[in-house]
């Protein structure tokens, strides 16, 4: 297919698809379902579901997917919140704060996929939302946008096709990044919390991870006084303060921001995934980094925690190739040297950041001080076997991010092609 305008037609999506198709009620036939609440969903990427009964379910969960139905959220619209899915549990069910969208005959499902989540559909959408607390976009004003087609199907799908090919690459990184994380987790728990070390273990990286090698038995156990109970001899229960460095985010006025300059990492760019998302940022003039905001600048790995809101205790790593600044409801945990591995595995799951939330107060409004987040207390063995760790772990959490980095890069690439290519004004080879 060349390059032609002359091949598309500009066609409503009422057009195309279906919104909203199947719905349930509290006598759906299954006993339990997969919700998908909005804080479950990503810009094309699902952070998980929520299996519950029925009978339990809000009452938002109403909606059904199938093989090839594309969700987008109806709240927010500006947030991106989109997903496409290629083979859901039967019992996948969709919070009604998502419009579900299903293809007709007459048109490739990952096409309209890639055109309702074209920037371009997301301005319509954001510009015809209503209310000011929760501007939101009902099924007239989506069925009523206006895409770019090809005429033939078949070169919807070569479009989709092209496209797919970089989605599945950022999915294949994301599952090697979901292993790694899975090793130093592992490896943390087997050493840390159950007291399997290798005293000097000189082994590889990945073979380490594998090993079930314990050098523990003959480890003297004492009572540390505390929760912890028995603990081996040399290792204290101490607060974090001990080995990390905890900075509050710099407080920049409103009228600081603007369309270009230092990128600001604020409390919306932490993800549930452990990262931290350094594409959709506000700006600062470089005038404004000067020495006085020296501590406030994030480096590549630099480990960062939300302090307020409902995202309280969200925890990332930066993954970036520039330097960037910190926002203020956002702290930085500097760890000492040697510790960056054991912090981040003390940090970095999803019971340390309950932890982190539940310190915030859990409240309507939580919040949580620097201060606080210091004197979160943790199991600090002797120093020679937090040099191993890190020896054994800082490889796989640098992979991490440089897969994060890579994703990153896909993602702009192909984020670049898509209004070429859904728009006619680029074409594919016959």
């Amino acid at each position: 297919m060349k390059r032609n305008k002359a091949n598309f037609k500009k066609v409503k999506i009422k057009d195309i698809a279906k919104i909203n198709p199947d719905s349930i009620g509290r006598n759906y036939e299954q006993e339990k379902i997969e919700y998908v609440d909005i804080s479950n969903v990503g810009s094309g990427n699902m952070i998980q579901t929520q299996e519950m009964n029925i009978q339990d379910a809000p009452s938002r969960a109403k909606r059904l997917v199938k093989s090839g139905d594309i969700i987008l959220s109806t709240v927010r619209p500006n947030r991106r919140s989109f997903f496409y899915f290629r083979s859901p549990k039967e019992n996948t069910v969709i919070s009604t704060g998502f419009a579900v969208l299903r293809a007709l005959e007459n048109s490739d499902p990952k096409y309209l996929y890639y055109s309702v989540t074209n920037q371009t559909f997301t301005d319509y959408l954001t510009s015809n939302a209503k209310g000011a607390a929760y501007p939101a976009v009902d099924a007239d004003i989506i069925y009523d946008g206006e895409v770019f087609v090809p005429k033939k199907k078949e070169d919807q799908s070569r479009i989709a096709s092209v496209l797919s090919t970089y989605d599945d690459l950022i999915e294949n990184n994301e599952k090697r990044i979901k292993i790694l994380e899975e090793m130093a987790q592992r490896l943390y728990t087997e050493w840390f919390v159950k007291f399997k070390f290798p005293p000097r273990l000189r082994a590889s990286t990945s073979s380490a991870l594998r090993s079930g090698q314990a050098g523990h038995e003959k480890v003297k156990m004492v009572d540390s006084g505390t929760e912890y109970g028995k603990i081996p001899e040399g290792w204290g229960v101490k607060t974090l303060k001990n080995i990390v460095n905890v900075i509050s985010g710099y407080a920049f006025k409103s009228s600081d921001f603007q369309e270009t300059g230092i990128p600001v990492i604020k409390i919306k760019n932490i993800t549930s995934s452990n990262a931290v998302d350094t594409q959709n940022v506000d700006f600062v003039s470089p005038v404004l980094a000067t020495d006085k905001l020296a501590k406030y600048f994030l480096k590549d790995g630099d480990m960062i925690v939300a302090m307020t809101g409902a995202t309280a205790g969200k925890v990332g790593r930066m993954s970036a190739h520039q330097t960037m600044l910190l926002n203020q409801r956002v702290a930085k945990i500097d760890p000492n040297s040697g510790y960056y591995s054991f912090v981040w595995g003390r940090i970095g799951t999803e019971e340390a950041k309950n932890e982190l939330y539940r310190l915030a107060g859990g409240s309507a409004q939580p919040n949580m001080s620097a201060g606080q987040i210091e004197n979160i207390t943790l199991l600090v063995p002797v120093r020679n076997i937090v040099l191993e760790y890190e020896r054994l772990a800082f490889p796989v959490l640098q992979k991490i991010l440089l897969l994060q980095k890579r994703n990153k890069n896909l993602s702009k690439i192909r984020d670049l092609l898509i209004p070429q290519l859904v728009t006619g004004k680029r074409g594919l080879k016959a």
